[in-house]
């Protein structure tokens, strides 16, 4: 190991992230001045890894769990080869650049995923890790081996703060993911002071009760670093915790303070850490050239390991046809295989959760590496895979059905990790009121464009029996607010099937699917071309006329009560439309939309949920058949009564 050169890469990486932040008058250098000997030492010595190709399938990924410390990851990604140049550095912060606030997938090359809000980082690294086992167990061979990596993931005392890290750090030591090793930022720091004034726990045992293997060590002892992360390797069937004593702002002349946390150090104080560390204060953005020479030196390396695999993966391929072409389809995300899409006879009574069951496992007949589960609520999701070859776990690693667990932020973020890792289509389900629960991964889904369907169920207040608490009202408004987020509510069983092509087809947003806990009928359509027209958000399922007296906009199973109350509503013509994605709809041209409308002097909305957003396609507030209020506990024709929200009742209102 070049001892010399890790200390001159931790120089570097100290003197790019001061002037770098003082220079954009925003940042956070403690954890860059703190942990500068980690980042050279992983990326230099431990990460198998190829800056010339950031995507490389077998490559071992690191998530910056604590992104507020971005300058680290940044300037290690410039100084061992990364296209993220000097001028990159210098514009951190700034609009348009590669270096943004924190790191952002997809914005600078090497960078594994976004990350910011503490603790979800921890979380995606879990289901990477998840996704190298399930990838390991499909297409490794007795002879060949081309997925072999590890997920690596620094986290501080506020990711572990966060609950979502417990979610996660729980069903990894569950699951026994032995390639994950995360390191701990033992600083004992955070914005207010020291993390005594919240927490006193104590982390070892903590995750030693998870299921971890626990190891400690210095953060400034780079060889010491090196032998934890080989003793974390012979640990196959545990996660493993590297908790690393560290000094925040290390050098700096407020080190060990809150004060070196979250804000630039100030001229005078840049100057004085610049004298602690050998450098000239007039000096900046200084790269030591031991550092350039140490990861040039790396770069045949770099590269050797990477071309051994390709003969590995080449020779794998020509052994392995069919294997090679199911990788390249999971990897383009096109079907391997074949399905038959579920039909539905019209008349017949079907809740929309069980044909988006029929879908999930049409879907996993036609590609292989469509992956998923729920949060212990597969039973009444109704989104078990019976095509999966079993449920995921230590000894069935090719085990398609997950089992999440009571873990609902976990679980969407751990989603969001199978999907950014490749070679995968993950799916996960629960009912759609706890979707507030994983609104905060939903939206980091939406912020790196991954394609993550969310199966939810269970979707307004005809749940019944389990009442308020059960009974979402507000959570189509404030998913449909997300933005990048595509809302699909289908009317019925045959919507479905369009509705999961249309999910299945995303790739470069998440979906999610809004779908009843009871069963509603299938319904006759008056648009010959439906399955074509819905895919512009809405079509007519009744026409009633050509210059309808009214039109609903309905949406789920509202679509139905629309038609009850359509055959209620005496002398008036109503034209009927079922309204799949609200968003799209509203985003397609005048003309389009005033063919669904047809004219119709007064337009009524129709959906068993908040109003917020259907204001302006309603006539008049009093058009907004809608339910703004928090519900009620019985049966779920006698809760919608007692709610007044009755085909009867919206009848009247057609009527009135």
């Amino acid at each position: 190991m070049n001892l010399a050169g890790i200390a001159a890469v931790a120089k570097t990486i100290r003197s790019l992230s001061i002037d770098a932040i003082q220079k954009a008058k925003s940042g956070h250098p403690g954890l860059p001045l703190g942990c500068a000997e980690l980042a050279a030492v992983l990326y230099g010595e431990i990460l198998k890894h190829n800056p010339a190709d950031a995507k490389w399938a077998d490559r071992d990924r690191f998530v910056l769990s604590a992104g507020h410390g971005s300058m680290l990851l940044y300037a290690v990604l410039h100084l061992a080869g990364y296209a993220v140049s000097l001028d990159d550095i210098k514009a951190f912060r700034t609009v348009g650049s590669k270096t943004p606030g924190h790191p952002e997938f997809g914005v600078t090359d090497g960078v594994e995923n976004t990350s910011g809000p503490l603790g979800q980082g921890i979380a995606v690294a879990v289901g990477m890790a998840m996704a190298e086992t399930m990838l390991a167990a499909t297409y490794n061979t007795a002879t060949r081996t081309i997925v072999d990596h590890y997920t690596y993931v620094l986290v501080g005392e506020g990711c572990l703060e966060e609950g979502v890290s417990a979610e996660a750090s729980s069903f990894a030591g569950h699951l026994k993911l032995g390639k994950l090793i995360a390191f701990y930022d033992e600083n004992r720091i955070s914005i207010d002071g020291s993390t005594d004034i919240t927490f006193t726990e104590d982390i070892k045992k903590r995750y030693e009760a998870y299921g971890w293997q626990v190891l400690q060590g210095s953060m400034y002892d780079v060889e010491g670093i090196a032998d934890l992360v080989a003793q974390a390797k012979q640990c196959a069937d545990k996660p493993t915790l590297i908790m690393l004593k560290s000094v925040i702002g290390k050098f700096a002349p407020k080190q060990g303070t809150a004060k070196v946390h979250g804000e630039p150090l100030g001229d005078a104080d840049v100057a004085e850490t610049k004298k602690n560390l050998g450098l000239r204060p007039d000096e900046f953005f200084y790269e030591d050239p031991a550092a350039l020479a140490y990861f040039a030196d790396k770069q045949a390396d770099f590269a050797r390991r990477h071309a051994d695999w390709q003969a590995e993966f080449d020779a794998w391929a020509a052994e392995n046809p069919a294997l090679a072409k199911r990788w390249q389809a999971a990897f383009a995300g096109t079907a391997d295989g074949e399905h038959i899409d579920p039909v539905y006879e019209i008349g017949a009574s079907v809740a929309t959760r069980t044909a988006s069951g029929d879908m999930i496992n049409a879907f996993g007949l036609s590609h292989s590496y469509m992956v998923g589960g729920s949060a212990d609520l597969k039973g009444s999701n109704k989104s078990g895979m019976d095509c999966d070859g079993g449920t995921y776990a230590l000894g069935n690693r090719a085990g398609r059905s997950i089992e999440f667990g009571i873990r609902e932020f976990g679980m969407a973020s751990e989603t969001l990790g199978l999907c950014v890792h490749g070679g995968l289509r993950p799916f996960c389900a629960t009912y759609l009121v706890f979707s507030d629960y994983m609104r905060p991964s939903i939206r980091l889904a939406a912020i790196m464009k991954q394609p993550v369907i969310y199966d939810l169920t269970h979707d307004s207040i005809f749940v019944g029996e389990d009442g308020a608490t059960h009974q979402p009202v507000e959570q189509l408004a404030s998913l449909r607010a997300m933005p990048g987020v595509q809302v699909l509510r289908p009317g019925d069983a045959e919507e479905v099937v369009v509705a999961w092509h249309i999910a299945m087809e995303s790739t470069d947003h998440p979906v999610v699917l809004s779908l009843t806990r009871q069963n509603v009928p299938v319904y006759a359509k008056d648009d010959a071309d439906w399955k074509k027209t819905i895919r512009r958000g809405a079509y007519i399922v009744r026409n009633g006329t050509e210059s309808p007296d009214i039109t609903v906009l309905a949406t789920g199973s509202e679509v139905n009560l629309a038609l009850e109350a359509a055959a209620l509503a005496a002398g008036k013509t109503v034209r009927v439309v079922s309204v799949l994605d609200r968003a799209l709809f509203e985003a397609q041209p005048d003309d389009f939309q005033r063919q669904i409308l047809g004219g119709a002097p007064r337009v009524v909305v129709a959906e068993a949920g908040s109003k917020s957003g259907w204001e302006g396609f309603a006539t008049s507030r009093r058009d907004l058949f809608t339910i703004n209020q928090f519900g009620v506990s019985g049966a779920g024709n006698m809760v919608a009564k007692a709610l007044d929200f009755t085909a009867e009742k919206l009848a009247e209102l057609l009527n009135d």
